[in-house]
């Protein structure tokens, strides 16, 4: 029951919220599998989501199986996971963060920056993270500084901001 094919991380568990068991969670992207009725992978369990908020600091989020505090904090930095097949299909010009790192990074000529590495959020947007050979790359994941993404591909077309 612990084993997903294609795990895709949904958000992060960052600290308990309240006595009841609530957790905070930083979603991956925009939150959208953090709704109830889903029961992504938890600590190598599944736990269902009885009810999901969002906040200005991400989601609360209560679990099934985690009645109090306590519990909630031993879940600190755990991953909510779901196998890809449990995912909605990304609209059109949306993507996955696990689907944009490992992707070649290349200027609009097609000439090569790197290859992105990681991602992580912003208030404003998502950032990829590029490494290169100058060293790493912050990228705005923004229309304006990634005008193209083709992940069947492999690559992505960036331009750097400038310094």
């Amino acid at each position: 029951m612990g084993e997903l094919a294609d795990p895709v991380v949904i958000g992060t568990i960052t600290a308990p919220h309240g006595v009841r068991g609530t957790v905070r969670v930083r979603p991956a992207g925009e939150g959208r599998h953090l709704r109830e009725g889903l029961s992504p992978l938890v600590g190598g369990r599944r736990r269902r989501i009885l009810r999901a908020r969002r906040t200005p600091k991400g989601f609360l989020v209560d679990l099934e199986g985690v009645p109090d505090r306590f519990r909630a904090a031993e879940l600190r930095g755990e991953d909510l996971l779901l196998d890809r097949s449990e995912l909605d299909a990304p609209e059109e010009d949306e993507f996955y963060v696990a689907d944009l790192v490992g992707l070649e990074a290349v200027d609009e000529r097609g000439g090569a920056l790197g290859e992105v590495i990681e991602t992580f959020p912003t208030p404003a947007h998502e950032v990829l993270v590029v490494r290169g050979e100058g060293g790493l790359l912050y990228v705005p994941f923004t229309r304006e500084h990634v005008p193209e993404v083709d992940p069947r591909a492999g690559r992505a077309v960036v331009r750097p901001p400038e310094e």
